[in-house]
C-alpha cells in the first residue's frame, strides 16, 4: 500500500557509531594562522556557517535518523562530563567567528533536552561578527518542548527556529516518530515561537516514498500565507542505520511538480551564498509572487549535490569537528579546550583543518560504495546534527 508506514526489512548493525568514526590527529601548526574573518578550503569555500549538537539524546526515534532497532534501552549515550560545557562552547563559537562564521545553528539529538540552554543562547548572543554584527543564531528542534522553551530562548537572543514536522496526519506522524508523541503539541510549539516574536520561523518535512509523500500538498496548504518557510528535504543517506534506499527518495523536481499542479509557484534567488534550499514562492492572481503567501523551499542534497558552494562546518557536543554531513572523521578540539591550548593555538588548528577540506560527497555519491561512503562508516546524524 502506497501508505503503509512499515519499514522494508533491513539489517541494522548494532554497534556504538562513534568508535567507529576515524579520530585523526588535529594538525600541529608551524605558525599561528592570524583569524582575519577570510578562510577558505581548498576549493575556496569560505567558513560562514558553524553547526553545534549540544546533546545525542532524542525523545523521538524517527526511522530515518534514530531506530529503536539501534537506540533503544540499551543504548548508551554520553555521559554529562563528554559533553562540552557551555563557556567551552562558546569559546570555541569565538574562535570560529573570528575566521569569518556569521551563522550559528544549535542541533542535536533534540537540543531542547540539553539542560539551561537558553544560558547557552545568552552567551552566544553576547559574540559579534569580524563586522561587529550580532551572529545569526537560529536552533532546530523537533517541537515537542518548544511550547515551553520559545519565549525563555527568544528573550536569552535566538533569533530564529527550525522544526522538523513530517506530517500533519496525526496517525502517520506518530507513527514516524515511533514513540506515539501527537502532531498538535508541535502544532502548539509552533504557534509559540511566533507568539514569541521568533522571525523566519521555518517547517522542515523529510519525504520518503510510501510514507509520507501523500502529505505534499496538505503540509504547502496549510503553512502557506501563515507567515512561515515550508521546506521539503529529500530522504538522505546520513549515517549507517536508517535503511536508507534510493527507490524511498522522492526527488525535489517531483515535489515541485506535485505542488505546481494544484498552486502556481514561481522561482526564487537564494537569499544568501551556500544556501541548501532552492526557493519558490507562491505566486498571486498576476503570476507574481505574493510575500503574503509566502514561499516554500526544497533541499535536493541526493538528487542536486550543492558541495560545490557548501560553508558548513559542524562541531559535535563532546567537541568533534566535522567538515561533512556525510564525514567518516572528525578532529578532537575537546583536547585542546581541556588542555593547556591558547586560543591562538586552537584558533590555528581550526584554520589547519578547514584550510585541508576538500570534502563533497553528495557529488560523488554515485561512485562511492553504497554502505560506505568516503571509505569508513559515516557518522550517524542524531550525533552530527543535520
Amino acid at each position: 500500500m502506497g501508505h503503509n508506514l512499515r519499514m522494508a526489512e533491513r539489517v541494522i548493525p548494532i554497534v556504538d557509531q562513534r568508535s567507529k568514526v576515524l579520530q585523526p590527529q588535529v594538525p600541529a601548526a608551524a605558525t599561528h594562522t592570524l583569524a582575519t574573518g577570510q578562510l577558505y578550503d581548498t576549493r575556496a569555500r569560505p567558513l560562514r556557517d558553524l553547526r553545534i549538537s549540544v546533546t545525542d539524546r532524542c525523545n523521538f526515534r524517527c526511522g530515518y535518523c534514530m531506530p529503536k532497532e539501534v537506540f533503544g534501552k540499551e543504548y548508551r549515550y554520553l555521559s554529562h562530563d563528554d559533553l562540552l560545557r557551555f563557556e567551552e562552547i562558546t569559546r570555541l563559537a569565538r574562535l570560529f567567528m573570528a575566521h569569518g562564521v556569521h551563522k550559528i545553528r544549535l542541533t542535536g539529538g533534540e537540543p531542547l533536552l540539553r539542560k539551561h540552554l537558553e544560558r547557552l543562547v545568552e552567551q552566544l548572543a553576547e559574540l559579534r561578527t569580524t563586522e561587529g554584527r550580532v551572529p545569526d543564531l537560529t536552533l532546530t528542534t523537533n517541537g515537542s518542548l518548544l511550547a515551553r522553551k520559545a519565549r525563555a530562548l527568544k528573550d536569552a537572543g535566538l533569533q530564529r527556529v527550525t522544526v522538523s514536522l513530517d506530517s500533519l496526519d496525526d496517525a502517520v506522524f506518530r507513527r514516524m516518530n515511533d514513540v506515539d508523541f501527537p502532531v498538535a503539541e508541535v502544532l502548539a510549539g509552533i504557534e509559540a515561537a511566533q507568539a514569541a516574536g521568533l522571525a523566519h520561523i521555518k517547517v522542515n518535512m523529510v519525504v520518503k516514498r510510501g510514507t509520507n509523500d501523500h502529505e505534499i500538498p496538505r503540509m504547502a496548504r496549510h503553512f502557506r500565507g501563515t507567515g512561515i518557510t515550508l521546506r521539503f528535504i529529500e530522504y538522505m543517506d546520513v549515517g549507517a542505520t536508517n535503511g536508507w534506499r534510493m527507490d524511498q527518495v522522492v526527488p525535489s523536481a517531483e515535489v515541485i511538480a506535485r505542488l505546481r499542479a494544484e498552486l502556481p509557484l514561481v522561482p526564487l534567488a537564494p537569499s544568501a551564498l551556500g544556501e541548501t534550499a532552492q526557493r519558490w514562492g507562491w505566486a498571486g492572481a498576476d503570476g507574481r509572487h505574493d510575500p503574503g503567501l509566502g514561499e516554500v523551499g526544497v533541499i535536493s542534497s541526493v538528487t542536486q549535490a550543492f558541495c560545490g558552494d557548501c560553508n558548513r562546518a559542524r562541531l559535535s557536543m563532546e567537541g568533534r569537528l566535522y567538515l561533512c554531513l556525510f564525514a567518516t572523521q572528525g578532529w578532537d578540539l575537546r583536547s585542546l579546550l581541556r588542555g593547556a591550548a591558547s586560543d591562538a593555538q586552537i584558533s590555528a588548528a581550526i584554520a589547519n583543518i578547514w584550510q585541508g577540506r576538500s570534502d563533497r560527497y553528495s557529488e560523488l555519491r554515485a561512485s562511492l560504495p553504497a554502505d560506505t561512503g568516503t571509505g569508513g562508516r559515516r557518522i550517524e546524524m542524531s550525533y552530527i546534527g543535520g
